[in-house]
């Protein structure tokens, strides 16, 4: 990744206080190098149904060991950016292609239809836990990539996010795992494997803090995108167990559950 590209990036959105106050500047000389990079873009204009296309195109390119790889290339060296592509890969891996439909007045009676949860605007996608909406306007998919960068990805369902994932870790070449990389991930299962029954998100966030390097909130999004990938899946319906906090897929997960060893061995077996 270019440094001084990422430094434009990072700039545009996040000073010493946070967030910079929009609205944002996306031109001139820096911004046409960051985008010469391949880490800035021109704002989009995409439908539904071409960004569905697009992901499933990039499911021809994209391996699963290669999100496998990157995934695990990211514990030693703190490369947050390439472990989001797990849980996109994993979202969309069964993504047909669809026109949009509207989930509006789908959801009035809990008793109606397959699907318990609303995602986004589009009933179809919301069976894969997509969030979806039908017309995307000049998107901003910087901010998108500045999430990425900074923290792993915050939006890890939404459909843009998706699509853009995919497309950037496609042009990683040369990742490698170390045994480093597989001790880690094995010192995390052993860490979610002993949890308490009742311990949720919260819990194990907290213990996994020394694991791998990581501040709190890229250890929140990597449980995130765990749990996206299917390997901390909740075992049974826990209704509005979510209580006060930021999680989203990994919101009704609790110690009991554990991990899934399936969906382990299908992403990792091969350095495990």
């Amino acid at each position: 990744m270019d440094k001084k590209a990422k430094q434009i990036l990072m700039k545009t959105f996040w000073s010493s206080n946070g967030w910079k106050s929009r609205p944002y500047d996306f031109s001139g000389a820096d911004f046409e190098y960051a985008k010469s990079k391949g880490l800035m873009f021109d704002p989009l204009t995409i439908s539904h149904e071409e960004c569905i296309d697009n992901i499933i195109a990039l499911h021809e390119k994209v391996t699963k060991e290669q999100v496998a790889i990157a995934f695990l290339h990211s514990l030693s060296t703190r490369k947050v950016y390439l472990r989001s592509a797990l849980s996109s890969w994993s979202l969309t891996e069964h993504l047909t292609a669809h026109t949009f439909e509207s989930n509006a007045g789908k959801y009035t009676n809990p008793e109606n239809g397959t699907y318990f949860a609303m995602y986004g605007d589009c009933h179809k996608c919301d069976r894969y836990y997509i969030a979806g909406r039908e017309l995307y306007t000049d998107e901003d998919l910087n901010v998108l990539n500045f999430e990425r960068i900074k923290w792993g990805g915050i939006r890890l369902n939404y459909l843009p996010y998706l699509m853009l994932d995919l497309e950037l870790v496609s042009k990683e070449d040369n990742l490698t795992v170390q045994e480093e990389d597989v001790a880690i991930l094995r010192q995390v299962l052993a860490i979610i494997a002993s949890s308490e029954p009742t311990d949720a998100a919260r819990q194990l966030e907290k213990r996994l803090q020394g694991v791998f390097p990581s501040s709190k909130n890229e250890r929140d999004v990597f449980m995130e995108i765990l749990a996206s990938a299917g390997i901390l899946a909740p075992s049974k319906d826990r209704p509005g167990r979510g209580g006060k906090n930021d999680f989203f897929a990994v919101v009704n997960w609790r110690g009991e559950d554990s991990y899934s060893e399936q969906a382990v061995q299908n992403f990792f077996g091969p350095w495990l």
